[in-house]
């Protein structure tokens, strides 16, 4: 799967459960806010992440995501390590 299918995949997981519109959902945009994310939503974003891309989520981890771009880099870096083990 190479970036903008990742980029895609993410993003139409953040308009089929979190209900956003996709035009709300721009690299530099505060993901937390313009999803309106409270912390049940962290876990099921969690939940969906391990079982979607197929690593383990650190939930400490999200305490550095601010923005989308941000989550897709995590997403794209934890893809890559864990191909490469």
């Amino acid at each position: 799967m190479n970036r903008e299918e990742i980029i895609g995949k993410i993003n139409g997981f953040f308009v089929s459960e979190f209900e956003a519109d996709e035009s709300t959902i721009l690299p530099l945009e505060n993901m937390t806010k313009t999803l309106g994310l409270d912390s049940l939503d962290f876990v099921d974003l969690v939940v969906s992440i391990e079982n979607n891309f197929g690593f383990k989520v650190n939930p400490e981890d999200f305490q550095s995501i601010v923005t989308f771009q941000d989550f897709y880099e995590y997403v794209i870096q934890n893809i890559k390590q864990a191909s490469s083990q």
